[in-house]
């Protein structure tokens, strides 16, 4: 049984729907004791994931007893927020019509970033992971909600080749909507009614990790949010500032007063992550102090240390993220992989408050309802890329010219490649061109 799933989940294509985009198939062959399904969906305004419980939990339930089966764990437990009502009510009914005694639902607190899976993991069992570590080093697999139902459906035989997403920010009519894996940014932009202002930046993902990018992009099996915001807008700024100005500022302006390393929840963790010390290695020009500069390893990139943290304007977050860069290209890996004894006493009373944090970022005008729709739109073209996921790029097995059916298969797992995902056809039509993505037209 445990091979038929995971050879379901490989063929369908899945992929961590909440994150990088690990290959499924690959995290759950392992064996544990525990699976945390991820609810939490900590990032600001953000609505998908509490829908798809509220909406799907049925599907929720069985791809998380699918993972169980498949690792051997005896535990599942399902983290969300008290907040999402329609979603603790739905999942509850279910687990009791299913008379369901291995899983229960883990109420988190409301705070900021009470999803990273380190956290998570702490959270709901108490155990630590090592630095540089994964939940699997303590006996545990977290899998998002959005995967858990692909992975119901993979059962099924359904490939991956839509996406919940919450589109919000400044458009007509924030909601959340399943599209075809590929329709472009602004295509999606549109169904939610079109921005209400002139010229505007888009984040994909959340305020906090999501990244910056163009209404011509596609959606990916890994895009959670479409944030629509004034190009002048503080988060737009931040997010788009270049990395000399980011370094000039850190080596002339950081007081270390440690406010980054007091709000980074690895640290809290008990990790030897030290944001402010890395930042005053940086200042004095100490660059050849490795066991420093090393540590930037431990960095989740969460943003906690500048967005909540600095008062200064300064960015911890993105010289860990240049620095891990830097030493990889060099090809220094992380040497820290110490097993904390205990998080940090003070852990607690420095939680972010996900409201707050709401306001610091200032995005208090866009936190509106984002419900679940499903509003009937054309779909003319999609641009499936296919590289979707942590690894190699599925390898194309489809020509120009070709005809393809919504969900036949269009790139494969290279051989000999550890780490890869399948990529399907989101809809049927004409391949009319092939490259780093795939262009298929309706016909």
């Amino acid at each position: 049984m445990r091979e038929e799933i995971i050879a379901a989940v490989k063929a369908a294509g899945v992929v961590g729907a909440g994150g990088a985009g690990f290959p499924t198939h690959l995290k759950i062959n392992a064996a544990v004791d525990v699976v945390i399904a991820n609810g939490a969906e900590c990032e600001p305004l953000l609505r998908a994931h509490q829908h798809i419980m509220a909406a799907e939990s049925t599907k929720v339930i069985i791809g998380l007893k699918t993972v169980m089966l498949a690792t051997g764990a005896r535990r599942g437990y399902i983290g969300l927020k008290r907040k999402y009502e329609a979603a603790v009510q739905s999942i509850s009914t279910v687990l009791e019509q299913m008379g369901e005694k291995e899983i229960e639902l883990f109420y988190l607190p409301d705070f900021y970033p009470a999803g990273d899976e380190q956290v998570l993991v702490h959270e709901i069992t108490g155990r630590i992971v090592p630095e540089g570590g994964i939940p699997l080093n303590v006996g545990v697999v977290v899998t998002n909600v959005e995967t858990l139902v692909n992975i119901t459906q993979a059962l099924e035989g359904k490939p991956v080749i839509e996406k919940y997403v919450t589109i919000t920010g400044a458009v007509r009519r924030p909601m959340t909507v399943k599209v075809p894996v590929g329709l472009s940014i602004g295509e999606v932009i549109a169904v939610a009614g079109g921005a209400y202002i002139g010229e505007y930046a888009v984040i994909d993902g959340g305020p906090m990790m999501g990244r910056l990018t163009t209404p011509d992009a596609p959606v990916t099996k890994t895009t959670g949010g479409i944030i629509v915001l004034p190009t002048d807008h503080s988060l737009v700024t931040e997010k788009s500032m270049p990395w000399n100005i980011i370094a000039n500022r850190a080596k002339a302006v950081c007081c270390n007063c440690m406010a980054c390393t007091d709000a980074c929840p690895r640290h809290l963790l008990g990790h030897s992550l030290q944001p402010h010390r890395i930042m005053q290695a940086i200042g004095r020009g100490q660059l050849k102090e490795t066991e420093v500069l090393t540590k930037a390893f431990l960095c989740s990139e969460c943003g906690a240390c500048d967005t909540f943290g600095c008062t200064m304007g300064l960015s911890p977050r993105r010289v860990n993220a240049e620095l891990k860069r830097q030493l990889s290209k060099a090809g220094i890996r992380n040497p820290h992989h110490a097993v904390p004894a205990a998080v940090s006493g003070v852990r607690e009373y420095r939680r972010i408050p996900t409201k707050r944090l709401l306001y610091r970022l200032g995005l208090d005008r866009y936190d509106v309802k984002a419900p679940l729709e499903s509003p009937v739109f054309p779909v003319y073209e999609v641009q499936i890329p296919m590289s979707q996921h942590i690894g190699a790029p599925a390898g194309t097995v489809v020509e120009v010219g070709g005809l393809v059916q919504k969900g036949d298969i269009i790139g494969t797992i290279p051989d000999g490649a550890a780490v890869s995902a399948n990529v399907h056809a989101s809809i049927s039509g004409k391949i009319v061109s092939v490259g780093d993505g795939i262009v298929i037209r309706a016909m």
